[in-house]
C-alpha cells in the first residue's frame, strides 16, 4: 500500500521533537544491545512563570476597568467592559505580551501596550459614536483614555514583575545549560550570582553525542556536574525537577544537538537561547529578546507536539472499521488461497517497534514457503524459490498487508505513519542518525510520507527520519487522507501495469 511520490506538506512547523525512544522487543523477547531511555516528564508543580503569567491578565483587566471608569463614567462603563476586557486580552495575547522573558520590564512593554490601547479605544469610540451619537468621545477624552489605560497597565505590570523577581530570588527553578564548556560556565556563573532571573544551574550538558553509559565525567570548574550520558541526564531531571534548559549554541546546528532539543521539549521544559546565538548582529533583535546580565536571551517558540491525538485515532478507527468490513471477502479469499497453495499457517507474525519504542506483533499474510522465521527476509531478496506464486501475487498487489488493519483497530498501528521496523533495524538506524528515534513519537502506519516518496522498502536513515519527522510535526487530517488517496492510486497503477 504505497505510492511512488506525493507532495510534501506545504507548511511544517519546526516542532521540537521527541525523546529518542527505547527500542524494546516484542512480548516475550529480550531487548537487544544497549538502549537509550527517554527523559521522564518533570514532576507536577506550579512554576514561577506560570504564576506570573496568570497575574498579568488580571492586572490588564483591572487597568482596562479603571480606564473605562475614567473615560465613560460609572453609567456606561459596566456595559462597555463586556467588550473592552476580552478585546484587550486578545490584543495583548496576539502580541506575545503574556510570555515574559527572564528579566521582564514594564518599560519594555510600553510601546506595544500604547499601540494596542490606541487601537482598542479608537475602535470603542467608533462603535460608541455609531450606537449613541450623543455620547461620542471628543478627541481630548479619547487621548486621555488611551493615556490612562497605558499608564494603568504599565503600573500593574510593573507590580507583577517586581513580585515575580522577588519570588524568583527566593526560589529559583532548576535549569540545565547546554553548550561548550567555557560559554556554559560563564552563563552558569551569571545565573548563580543573579537569582532574580529565576534559574539555578544544576548541570552542564556538552553538545557532543550522549553516551549510553560509562564513567561519570569530572565536574566542571565551579562544582557543576557535566552530564555526558543519558542516565546522568535523566537522573538530574528527576532529582532537581528541571523545568528550564538554556542553549548557548544554535539547537539545530547539528543532529546531536537537535536530538537533545527534542528530548527536552517532549519532557516539558522551557527552552531558552542565550549568548551570541540569541543575538542578531547589525539587525533588529528577535521579538521577545531579553538579557541575562549582558547575555542576549530569548525563549524559543516550541509549540507542543500535535501528533494527531484523539482526532487521528478516531480517523483510524472509522476508516479501518469500514475497510475491514468492505474487504472481508477479499481477506477470506486471500487466506483460502494461501492455505490451499502453501499449507497451514496463513498469517505471519513479525516483531516490530511501535510508538514510544514499545514492541508489537505485526500481522501479514504468509508469502514465503517455510516457517514464520523465514518471513523476515527482505522483500528485495525473495527471488530464490521461497516466494510462492500466491505470495508473489499478494506482494505485487499489496494484499499481504490487509491483516494490518487488525493492528490498526488494536491500537498498535495507524493507517498513516512511519514505517514499522524490526528492533535490530531501529537500534542500528538510531545509532547512525540521532533524529531517527524521534519517528516513534507516533504509531507506525500502513503507509506514510516516506513510503509515498519511494522509500517503500527502507532507505537511508537520514531520509526516513527527515520525512517521518516532517509528517509528525505537520500532521493534519487532510494530510492523512491525501497520503491514503495517493497510496490507493499507486496500488491501482501497479495492478494495471
Amino acid at each position: 500500500m504505497t505510492t511512488d511520490r506525493a507532495d510534501a506538506p506545504r507548511a511544517a512547523r519546526v516542532l521540537p521533537p521527541s525523546a529518542v525512544p527505547r527500542p524494546t522487543a516484542a512480548a516475550g523477547l529480550p531487548p537487544r544491545g544497549p538502549v537509550l531511555k527517554p527523559l521522564p516528564p518533570p514532576r507536577p508543580g506550579r512554576g514561577l512563570r506560570r504564576r506570573t503569567t496568570a497575574l498579568l491578565p488580571a492586572a490588564d483587566c483591572l487597568a482596562t476597568a479603571g480606564a473605562a471608569l475614567l473615560a465613560l463614567g460609572t453609567t456606561a462603563a459596566p456595559a462597555a467592559l463586556t467588550a473592552l476586557v476580552p478585546a484587550a486580552l486578545l490584543l495583548h495575547c496576539r502580541a506575545g505580551l503574556y510570555r515574559p522573558g527572564p528579566a521582564p520590564s514594564a518599560l519594555d512593554d510600553l510601546p506595544g501596550l500604547l499601540g494596542r490601547a490606541a487601537v482598542l479605544w479608537c475602535a470603542a469610540a467608533a462603535v460608541l459614536a455609531a450606537v449613541h451619537p450623543g455620547r461620542a468621545l471628543p478627541p481630548v477624552a479619547l487621548a486621555g483614555a488611551v493615556a490612562a489605560h497605558t499608564l494603568l497597565v504599565c503600573a500593574g505590570r510593573a507590580t507583577v514583575y517586581r513580585a515575580g523577581r522577588n519570588a524568583a530570588r527566593r526560589r529559583p527553578r532548576a535549569a540545565l545549560i547546554v553548550g561548550t564548556d567555557q560559554a556554559a560556565r560563564q552563563l552558569a556563573a551569571v545565573l548563580d550570582a543573579h537569582p532574580e532571573y529565576g534559574m539555578r544551574p544544576v548541570g552542564l550538558v556538552p553538545p557532543a553525542p550522549l553516551l549510553t553509559g560509562g564513567p561519570a565525567a569530572p565536574p566542571a570548574p565551579g562544582g557543576l556536574p557535566r552530564l555526558t550520558s543519558v542516565p546522568d541526564l535523566a537522573r538530574a531531571v528527576i532529582q532537581h525537577t528541571v523545568r528550564d534548559v538554556v542553549f548557548t549554541l544554535p539547537p539545530y546546528g547539528d543532529p546531536h544537538t537537535a536530538a537533545l532539543l527534542r528530548r527536552f521539549v517532549d519532557q516539558g521544559s522551557v527552552i531558552w537561547l542565550a549568548g551570541p546565538a540569541a543575538a542578531r548582529e547589525g539587525r533588529p533583535p528577535h521579538p521577545g529578546t531579553d538579557q541575562l546580565w549582558g547575555f542576549a536571551c530569548r525563549r524559543l517558540d516550541t509549540a507542543p507536539p500535535r501528533h494527531g491525538g484523539r482526532r487521528k485515532r478516531a480517523l483510524d478507527l472509522a476508516l479501518a472499521t469500514g475497510a475491514l468490513v468492505a474487504a472481508a471477502p477479499v481477506l477470506l479469499g486471500c487466506a483460502l488461497a494461501v492455505r490451499l497453495a502453501d499449507g497451514p499457517g496463513v498469517l505471519c507474525r513479525r516483531e516490530r517497534t511501535g510508538r514510544d519504542g514499545r514492541g508489537f506483533t505485526l500481522l501479514t499474510f504468509r508469502t514465503l514457503r517455510g516457517g514464520e522465521a523465514q518471513q523476515e527476509t527482505s522483500r528485495g531478496a525473495t527471488d530464490d524459490g521461497r516466494l510462492s506464486r500466491v505470495g508473489r501475487l499478494l506482494r505485487r498487489s499489496a494484499l499481504e498487508r490487509l491483516p494490518q488493519l487488525w493492528n490498526v483497530l488494536r491500537g498498535d498501528m495507524s493507517l498513516v505513519g512511519p514505517r514499522p521496523e524490526h528492533p535490530r533495524v531501529v537500534q542500528r538506524c538510531t545509532q547512525a542518525c540521532p533524529e531517527y528515534g524521534a519517528r516513534h513519537r507516533m504509531r507506525p502506519g500502513l503507509t506514510g510520507l516516506a513510503q509515498v516518496h519511494g522509500l517503500r522498502d527502507g532507505g537511508p536513515p537520514e531520509d526516513l527520519a527527515r520525512f517521518d519527522n516532517l509528517y509528525i510535526d505537520s500532521w493534519s487530517p487532510w494530510q492523512d487522507i491525501r497520503i491514503l488517496l495517493r497510496t490507493a492510486a499507486s496500488a491501482w497503477r501497479r495492478e494495471r501495469g
